[in-house]
């Protein structure tokens, strides 16, 4: 049975055809739908009901996913001679098999005619060359199953929407550049005539110092530090939340076309190894029981038998999350020694750029260890989901992503929060600082305030993290991980195939050699991760959309390439929504507004300059903001042993600042 799909017309319809031909030039060529207007009515099958469903051919009914499902689930229900034990996942766990996987369609690249599915995702989608064209979403789903599908159509949702914010961050930038000339406080910041006298940065051996000399530090500032960057970061707490409410129309569209409306949760089946720990369990305690005969149906793993499980992941959390803040602890000693050190030496450009130095230095450190440290959580998340033993895939699959992103999360953001929010507030004052190790003192801001710093660190870590994690190792591990299993096999391989090679290899052959798919977890994470850093600081570096976009652009293709051409092809699953994902997202939108509005109450100018202007200033303008952010101290009162020792001027200098 059929039904007809009513639009609406007006205005929107004639805009909608305005705008399909428009983007004509952009769509994939693929088959379309014939007549998108009729929309069939759709049954879960049944045997019993079969005179209702419209057959004409028995071959092509199911299409080429679903025909796969159906055989996996009879492969995974099907009893093997071993005891308490089924399907082809014990005969492969038991190497019996290699490897179950369904076929591809075929070749997705040589010259013949005859045209698969896979040489058409491959030719209209799969390639660098095609970019700005638009994703066959609908084929991807038909080729791959719902759950692709639906990652493949958010990436794509995401990849748009980050166009106008690039925008936005490009003019906010661009604000930045022309205003630099007018902005008064750095121009006074840069007045070499009046300049003031700054306390020393370091005790004995380092110089009373002008604060001119800080010059271009503020002027760079300013360009990250400016009213705009306000505005940008109320309008990207209001784009986290468009992009998510977006997101859920178009799930919505997807599950009508896709009839996952009616799609219950099918009942899932147990793990094998939540099983086989019931057994243990049930061997136990049959021991000891054996006057109740009906008692013992209803059996399952309680909170007690989970709980050295438990134990184990509290604490081990909690060992990570310490071993990442020790970490950026390590980071910081190694700026405040190497500042120290730096500071002693006798070239005068080394000493002049000693700020400049370290940092970067710090910030490359930061990067190994956080890559480095990513790819451990990784492993010790999964090995402490699977000690949990979670009864089902789904429970299995949502505690791990859970754990995994709580571990990324912290091990991403901690260096990027310490300058945030606490780098340069426990410095103490002059005559009282606070000292970390005999003699080295906390490290204080730039002269041109910590955002400069904070956006520094932001950019090299998320264009580190994007080129090194995303692109190389996924691009250069997989190809490693081939040639290892080419050499492998051609060592293992008898000599006798010769007389067999003249055939073409069969399709099964061809797909044996690539790799096994992992499940989208990790696609996923890095893509929610950069979510992160393009909507947590924002406010302190607008160009993260910009560099976002361009990673994304280029990471829609490497991920279809990945699945099209050197992944076997996954089983289907069907999934009505991105799960757990959608949650975390929705935090991260939450959590983004509070820190943008702490970063500009807190780390950003922006309030001391309103307060200056409007209550301090004589005359309403930003004239002597500097004058009025610096306090005195007089000279006689710094500790003995910690004046700067053979200062040319320091008989000139009664107070510093």
């Amino acid at each position: 049975q059929m039904y007809e799909i009513t639009e609406e017309g007006g205005v929107l319809k004639s805009l909608n055809e305005i705008w399909c031909k428009l983007t004509e030039p952009l769509q994939p060529q693929v088959p379309q739908q014939e007549n998108t207007k009729m929309k069939n009515l759709s049954y879960p099958f049944s045997r019993e009901k079969i005179h209702l469903y419209n057959i004409k051919d028995k071959d092509t009914f199911f299409d080429n996913a679903t025909r796969s499902r159906i055989v996996r689930e009879i492969l995974k229900r099907t009893s093997t001679k071993a005891r308490n034990s089924m399907g082809i996942g014990t005969l492969i766990a038991n190497n019996v098999y290699d490897a179950a996987y369904p076929l591809h369609d075929g070749e997705y690249e040589g010259q013949n005619d005859d045209m698969n599915e896979r040489k058409l995702l491959y030719r209209e989608w799969a390639r660098y060359g095609v970019f700005y064209k638009f994703q066959p979403i609908h084929l991807i789903r038909k080729y791959f199953g719902e759950k692709i599908g639906l990652y493949f159509a958010w990436l794509g949702l995401y990849t748009e929407f980050l166009i106008p914010s690039s925008v936005v961050g490009i003019i906010v930038f661009l604000y930045g550049c022309i205003t630099i000339e007018s902005d008064i406080p750095s121009k006074e910041m840069c007045d070499q005539r009046n300049a003031f006298t700054m306390c020393p940065l370091c005790d004995k051996f380092c110089d009373y110092w002008n604060l001119s000399s800080a010059c271009a530090t503020a002027r760079a500032s300013h360009l990250f530090d400016n009213p705009a960057t306000v505005f940008f970061s109320i309008f990207m707490a209001l784009w986290a939340t468009m992009f998510l409410e977006q997101w859920k129309r178009l799930q919505m569209r997807l599950s009508y076309f896709w009839d996952l409306t009616g799609l219950e949760e099918e009942e899932e089946h147990p793990r094998p190894e939540y099983e086989t720990k019931l057994l243990q369990k049930k061997l136990k305690n049959k021991n000891i029981t054996t006057e109740n005969p009906n008692g013992h149906e209803k059996e399952k793993l309680t909170w007690s038998d989970r709980m050295p499980g438990y134990a184990a992941n509290f604490g081990l959390i909690l060992f990570m999350i310490m071993l990442t803040f020790s970490a950026v602890f390590g980071v910081i000693v190694y700026r405040i020694t190497t500042a120290a050190a730096l500071s002693f030496s006798t070239n005068e450009t080394t000493r002049a750029n000693v700020r400049v130095t370290v940092t970067a230095t710090a910030v490359i450190i930061n990067l190994v260890v956080i890559l480095i440290l990513d790819e451990i959580y990784g492993a010790v998340a999964k090995w402490l989901t699977e000690i949990e033993i979670p009864k089902t895939e789904k429970t299995f699959e949502e505690r791990l992503i859970l754990k995994a992103f709580l571990l990324k999360f912290v091990n991403s953001y901690a260096p990027i929060f310490y300058v945030a929010f606490f780098k340069g507030r426990f410095v103490g004052r002059p005559g009282r600082y606070v000292y970390v190790f005999e003699g080295y003192r906390m490290e204080e801001c730039a002269p041109g305030g910590c955002l400069m710093e904070l956006c520094i660190q932001l950019s090299i870590i998320m264009l580190g993290k994007q080129l090194i994690q995303n692109n190389l190792f996924e691009i250069g591990i997989p190809k490693l991980k081939k040639l290892f299993r080419k050499l492998k096999d051609e060592r293992t391989e008898p000599k006798e195939m010769d007389t067999n090679q003249a055939k073409d290899p069969q399709q099964w052959d061809l797909d044996y050699i690539l790799e096994p798919f992992t499940g989208l977890t990790p696609e996923y994470m890095e893509m929610i991760i950069q979510f992160g850093f393009v909507t947590l600081f924002v406010a302190s570096f607008p160009l993260a959309p910009l560099f976002a976009l361009l990673n994304n652009i280029i990471e829609v293709r490497l991920d279809a390439k990945k699945f099209v051409t050197e992944l076997r092809r996954p089983d289907t699953v069907r999934a009505k929504d991105i799960g757990i994902w959608y949650n975390i997202l929705s935090g991260i939108g939450k959590l983004s507004v509070i820190i943008n509005a702490f970063v500009i109450a807190v780390t950003s100018d922006f309030i001391p300059r309103l307060m200056y202007q409007y209550a301090y200033s004589q005359n309403g303008t930003m004239h002597g903001f500097i004058n009025h952010t610096l306090s005195y101290f007089n000279v006689s009162h710094l500790k003995a042993g910690t004046q700067p020792q053979n200062s040319p001027f320091a008989q000139d200098v009664l107070f510093c600042r």
